[in-house]
């Protein structure tokens, strides 16, 4: 498209805020690669602006990034991502399968690792609180590397969810210190039942409303197992970790 005025730049630049993305549930993508999977995608996307167009100067007032890049697109929000009654999830449930839980994840570039982990591993869903950081934050976006387009991620009260998945015949798994070794303890892929797996805040851990609801607490032991270096993982590399470790075991 050729041109952008002054009150399109207004209204993208806005879009940096989670408060005028919630309200126009519209977000940005930036970068070749990103807004091609965009247009590739089941998403919907709203326009592009590409540099030769608008110009140097209205590109670096609608970008987010320091460096801005030679495209960006508004792509309006998938209408499921916030889920208000978690009985609407029941048939997705019901076919089993491995999803992730997340327990108020706040880090924009840990969330949006996890979900590129997520796509690695073939992960079902992504869950998460409802004040987990927002994926549609254009550093969440950018984290994923397109992952966001591909893997399922739905907002939800995350202790009815996991009532649901008990009550379905599934397992909820999560990382303690005092939890069992993982590379020795069985492990579940929701074959036959859905398979939460949670993870933590990045500095307080599982939250205690949601550790009453883990049925399997694993540990991922350090190297040597008798002297820990760092006190613990990041939540993102746990997850992989973690994750990798479900995986391993249908290969």
């Amino acid at each position: 498209m050729a041109g952008i005025s002054n009150n399109d730049i207004k209204r993208v630049k806005a879009l940096q805020q989670k408060k005028f993305r919630d309200e126009t549930g519209l977000f940005t993508v930036e970068g070749e690669k990103m807004v091609d999977e965009a247009i590739a995608s089941h998403f919907q996307v709203e326009c592009v602006y590409r540099r030769e167009d608008i110009g140097e100067e209205a590109m670096k007032r609608i970008s987010a990034l320091s460096s801005p890049s030679p495209v960006l697109s508004v792509v309006r929000k998938p209408s499921d991502a916030y889920v208000d009654d978690v009985r609407s999830l029941t048939s997705m449930l019901s076919k089993g399968g491995l999803y992730l839980a997340l327990d108020t994840i706040r880090d924009p570039g840990n969330l949006g690792t996890i979900l590129r982990i997520a796509d690695w591993f073939g992960i079902d869903a992504v869950f998460a609180t409802k004040d987990t950081v927002d994926v549609f934050n254009p550093k969440v976006v950018q984290a994923t590397m397109g992952a966001i387009f591909r893997v399922k991620m739905h907002y939800v009260d995350l202790p009815a969810l996991s009532d649901m998945v008990l009550t379905a015949g599934g397992k909820i798994f999560g990382t303690f210190l005092d939890g069992l070794n993982i590379y020795s303890r069985p492990l579940d892929n929701g074959d036959d039942a859905p398979v939460l797996i949670v993870i933590g805040n990045e500095s307080e851990g599982i939250s205690a409303t949601m550790a009453k609801l883990v049925t399997d607490r694993l540990y991922i032991p350090p190297y040597p197992a008798d002297d820990p270096g760092s006190e613990s993982l990041n939540a993102a590399v746990a997850t992989a970790l973690t994750v990798a470790e479900f995986r391993r075991r249908t290969m």
